[in-house]
């Protein structure tokens, strides 16, 4: 197999074929995240001591130019296999929330009614307590002329 020194130094090597849209390198904020949720050991007790490389679907694609090794390649091939296989996936999510929205606008209105119908049973289940008349003798105060 390549290791990952033999790639980075290729790559470094033939820096031309790796625009900035191609590859770049993590900010030290992505790296700092990445470190955290891999549990990457830190540099004072080794690992990595510089950001590592990012290679977008171009980059992955060009780096079976810069490597040559069957295993190497065939990597690539998996990877550019990957890729197609998220688009699609990122592509067929787009599709389900432009129906969904679709849906949402279609049946905006029936919601509304829904609503509607839903209080009016609402009131329905709790009438009014009936209006009780009072205990006890009441007088008629007003005079009567």
């Amino acid at each position: 197999g390549v290791t990952t020194s033999a790639l980075v130094q290729a790559v470094k090597r033939n820096m031309r074929r790796f625009p900035k849209d191609f590859l770049f390198q993590l900010t030290a904020a992505e790296w700092a995240a990445l470190r955290s949720q891999s549990v990457i050991s830190t540099p004072p007790r080794g690992g990595r001591r510089y950001a590592p490389y990012a290679f977008t679907e171009q980059g992955v694609a060009m780096l079976s130019s810069v490597l040559a090794s069957e295993q190497a390649i065939a990597v690539n091939i998996q990877i550019m296999r990957a890729f197609v296989r998220m688009r699609e996936i990122l592509a067929s999510n787009a599709t389900l929330a432009r129906k969904l929205d679709d849906l949402e606008r279609k049946y905006q209105h029936h919601d509304d009614a829904i609503k509607a119908i839903l209080s009016a049973i609402r009131e329905l289940m709790n009438p009014p307590a009936p209006k009780r008349r009072p205990i006890g003798f009441t007088a008629d105060l007003r005079k009567k002329n």
